[in-house]
């Protein structure tokens, strides 16, 4: 054979090559979107709110607030349907503290597609005891716990704290946190300690409401397993303090790993499903370096097997 033939056969058959890979790559791209299409969407954080009018479901005497407008669980199930979200979970609000009537009339009009999380106190007299009756009437996912006022923390360092934290985990419930960054430490000895009970950080760990090295604390919680990072209340860069968010939703993704991230948000007493769909395009528009299927478990895969919803 010449050496004109045998290149012309290298390059022919290198030729075939690229393109059969070229295939390749297409048919493997198209399987993954279809395999994602079939993964459940869920948002793992909203509130419901019967509204000031509705004598039913009071708002608690101590109440940080108390929104006028009502977003009812028969709201979010029609935007739900308009959004092709599948399930969600409902974040008991602290506008009820420790009454969880509401969060049961959500569950009902749910009816198998809402959980819930509760809201107890462990240094309130009485409101701890509540939690393995309300576990056993409710489909419940987790206890939530506040960090960001500094008249209304919890008690760090305390056997009261460690008390709500092994009572919860013993009942099956994740602890899911919503603090400032500054109050991370308190609650790192916990998360320690417990480690069979699964930790569920929320909002991103607030990273604009502390400095970049107080979030680096956050940031460090990959290293315990039991921790899940939360991709929700992604703030705007128009709001202060005017930064981008992106660089630190890739750390986040960098340090947890799509099997350890969920997303929340969208809902509200004036979305429509129109809003809704658009909220989780906006999320998904954060983790567009991750691939198709790692986007669909951070949108709904992860939380499907970490709370149980099929």
């Amino acid at each position: 054979m010449t050496d004109t033939h045998s290149r012309r056969r290298f390059l022919q058959t290198s030729v075939a090559l690229t393109a059969a890979s070229c295939v390749g790559e297409v048919f493997s791209a198209g399987k993954e979107a279809e395999e994602a299409e079939k993964v459940s969407r869920i948002d793992t954080h909203l509130h419901c709110f019967a509204g000031s009018e509705d004598s039913r479901f009071p708002y608690h005497k101590q109440a940080p607030y108390q929104p006028d407008a009502a977003a009812t669980p028969e709201h979010l199930l029609k935007c739900m349907d308009g959004a092709g979200v599948d399930f969600a979970v409902v974040v008991h609000p602290e506008p009820y503290q420790d009454d969880h009537r509401y969060l049961e009339h959500c569950l009902k009009v749910g009816k198998g597609r809402l959980k819930g999380t509760l809201l107890l106190f462990s240094d309130v007299e009485g409101s701890l005891e509540k939690m393995p009756e309300l576990v056993k009437q409710l489909d419940v996912v987790a206890a939530r716990v506040h960090a960001y006022a500094p008249d209304r923390l919890p008690p760090f360092g305390k056997p009261e704290l460690k008390r709500l934290w092994r009572t919860a985990g013993e009942l099956g419930l994740a602890l899911q946190l919503h603090f400032e960054p500054r109050y991370a430490t308190g609650f790192e000895p916990l998360i320690q300690e417990f480690r069979d009970t699964q930790v569920i950080i929320d909002h991103l760990g607030r990273p604009f409401q502390g400095t970049p090295k107080e979030h680096a604390t956050v940031i460090k919680w990959s290293r315990f397993p039991n921790t899940v990072m939360k991709l929700s209340a992604i703030p705007a860069q128009s709001s202060y303090p005017h930064r981008d968010i992106k660089p630190i939703i890739r750390s986040l993704t960098d340090a947890f790993g799509a099997d350890r991230m969920i997303y929340g948000g969208g809902f509200n007493a004036d979305a429509t499903p129109e809003s809704y769909k658009a909220a989780f395009e906006r999320g998904r528009s954060f983790i567009d370096h991750l691939s198709t299927k790692d986007q669909a478990k951070i949108l709904g895969g992860t939380a499907a097997k970490l709370y149980g919803f099929k």
